[in-house]
């Protein structure tokens, strides 16, 4: 949750001279967010009551700003961040929308880019009207039937022109929110023709029914409707009496609830524990859920998209988003893996260094795969590995670099250049290389390193001895010989040392890689469950709307509905195919397994044992 309770709404989006720009603070707040968040968005024509049932969700009777006049109150878009009351450890993000249809601004452009907002950003969207669900009321809804020009599923830079055809209805029902229509201030009887008493589910259904023709009238009647019926995977009605006395409607914010009709009262609880109950998790195209802090990012990619002239798209989000949630996944993931190594006290042997870093390399990995989503090539796991060894190494260069520093201002004053400097020299380096190995927490880069450090100084050293007076030539020809054989033997040895430590750091890595295997495969099985529920409740939606089309003799949409359905179950078939195991995991792990391999071959812990 943000790092203090979110008392009061804050503006999200601001609209400015009919501009839409996002509030830096509000964002801010979002970002602070970890938790899942449930995303609850009211939009309406201006003074219909919005405010009064979003103030209702956060459980006060004040917040969101009612006003009691004809002038519409919210600007823009408006958010209130609080705990979920009945899903521990979610937030309920609700978004009060700026009036539609209000006559100051006189730019419908504006009122459809605020419907849009609404419906990609909110997991259940509210339509609140007054009076009842007529023709009217339905005209007045037209920003539904500009969503297909305003929001786009798949990008054109990604998809074939066969693709950017193929935006019907059954790509949208996949991804926009449920649907509930609101109506206020409702004094008729619930009861339709040849029907009877009927639900408020049954009355919504009845008013979105189709006129049969093909006519111009007939469309336009149609296509309010259609769109609703398509767009959304379900629909939900709540029709309120009035709540007071005429005299009182105008100070509804400040009635104690005993002004309050009864009856009004009843459905606004119902309301309340639906939204509770039934609204999801907000979730990106592919079934990821959101969290706070992606839902500040998303805010400021759809707000920065349509500002610039562009028509968001549900593809591109979910390909930034996975950028950004990646990359700081990777982040966590070397923060355990850095962590844990700074525990660990040098000098150390092979056996315990491999142990202790197979398992912090297993514990970043789980973290990072925590984190992220849609690490289709491996780009971000290899990151992970990659970052792990250069904080080693960086550490161990700023650590040598500290300890030569002495050393390096007597090189600069000419000590060594004196009469037994050589020697001076040699106990100086040594004495550092004493120190290097007493340091803990050095990492996997130690070893790689002090070998850098040291052949650096080669020519250092032999340059000293040459010019030390106080050896004779042939003394000085000794100890060169003498240092020649040292190290051709110690470089012998260190090559039957490195070809076994090489063996025990693989044998390491095969664990590591089944370990890495299995969370990537569990990562994927996961990802593969959210889009077969993603289409699960497409699938259920539309073969619904065919079955009732079906019923009321509407023959020839329900045969091209049958089709929008067959290409939904062959995506589903697809999405579920165990080739994409192969595919898409298998790349995965191997790219990963790939770059530490190579790394161990050639670098890692090559002299563990100091």
């Amino acid at each position: 949750m943000c790092r203090e309770p979110m008392p009061d709404p804050i503006c999200m989006v601001d609209n400015i001279n009919g501009s839409l720009h996002v509030n830096t603070g509000a964002i801010e707040d979002l970002y602070r967010i970890n938790q899942p968040v449930v995303v609850v968005s009211v939009v309406g024509l201006y003074r219909t009551g919005k405010s009064y049932l979003m103030n209702r969700l956060a459980g006060k009777h004040t917040g969101f700003a009612l006003g009691s006049t004809v002038e519409s109150k919210t600007k823009g878009i408006w958010m209130w961040c609080v705990p979920h009351p009945t899903k521990a450890d979610h937030t309920l993000v609700l978004l009060d929308t700026e009036g539609l249809g209000d006559v100051g601004k006189g730019d419908s452009k504006n009122d459809a880019w605020i419907f849009c907002l609404a419906v990609l950003l909110s997991s259940t969207l509210v339509y609140n009207s007054r009076g009842t669900i007529d023709n009217t009321a339905l005209e007045k809804l037209h920003y539904v039937t500009e969503l297909a020009e305003h929001i786009r599923i798949k990008s054109p830079s990604l998809a074939g022109a066969e693709d950017e055809d193929e935006q019907g209805d059954s790509q949208f029902v996949q991804f926009f929110p449920n649907f509930i229509w609101t109506v206020r201030d409702f004094v008729l009887k619930l009861v339709i023709e040849k029907k009877g008493q009927v639900t408020e589910d049954e009355y919504l259904d009845f008013a979105l029914q189709l006129k049969k023709g093909m006519g111009k009238k007939e469309s336009n009647y149609n296509l309010p409707r259609q769109c609703i019926r398509s767009y959304f995977p379900t629909r939900k009605c709540f029709v309120f009496p009035l709540p007071a006395s005429q005299d009182n409607m105008a100070h509804l914010e400040s009635l104690d609830e005993r002004d309050i009709r009864p009856d009004f009262l009843k459905v606004t609880q119902r309301f309340c524990d639906y939204i509770f109950e039934k609204s999801n998790v907000k979730t990106l195209k592919g079934g990821h859920k959101v969290t706070g802090r992606m839902f500040g990012h998303l805010v400021r990619l759809y707000v920065d998209t349509i500002s610039s002239g562009n028509v968001p798209c549900l593809e591109n989000a979910v390909v930034v988003m996975a950028q950004i949630e990646n990359q700081a996944a990777v982040q966590e993931g070397l923060k355990v893996y850095q962590s844990g190594m700074e525990k660990v006290k040098f000098p150390v042997s092979i056996n315990e260094i491999a142990a202790e870093h197979q398992k912090l390399s297993n514990m970043a990995t789980t973290e990072f795969m925590r984190c992220s989503f849609k690490d289709e090539q491996g780009e971000y796991l290899r990151k992970l590995t990659v970052s792990s060894i250069e904080v080693s190494e960086k550490k161990c260069h700023d650590l040598l670099s500290e300890l030569h520093e002495e050393m390096n201002k007597n090189l600069q004053q000419g000590v060594y250049t004196k009469p037994g400097g050589y020697e001076l020299y040699c106990r100086h380096r040594d004495s550092i290389i004493t120190q290097y190995h007493e340091q803990p927490n050095k990492g996997v880069k130690a070893e790689d390193v002090l070998e850098e450090f040291l052949r650096a100084r080669n020519v250092e050293a032999h340059s000293i001895l040459q010019t030390d007076k106080k050896l004779t030539e042939n003394e000085k020809k000794i100890k060169e010989e003498r240092e020649k054989a040292a190290l051709i033997e110690q470089q012998k040895k260190a090559a039957e040392e490195k070809h076994m430590e090489l063996e025990k750091v693989l044998q390491v890595e095969r664990e590591s890689h089944q370990e890495r295997l299995q969370q990537v495969k569990e990562k994927f099985e996961e990802e593969k469950r959210l889009q077969q529920e993603e289409l699960n409740k497409a699938l259920e939606s539309k073969v619904a709307e065919q079955k009732d089309l079906m019923e009321k003799g509407f023959k020839e949409k329900a045969k091209l509905l049958g089709q929008e359905i067959e290409q939904l179950k062959k995506e589903k078939e697809s999405s579920g195919s165990g080739s994409i195991f192969k595919d898409y995991v298998m790349p995965i792990v191997h790219a990963a397994t790939d770059t530490l391999s190579t790394f161990l071959q050639y670098k890692l812990l090559r002299k563990a044992i100091i």
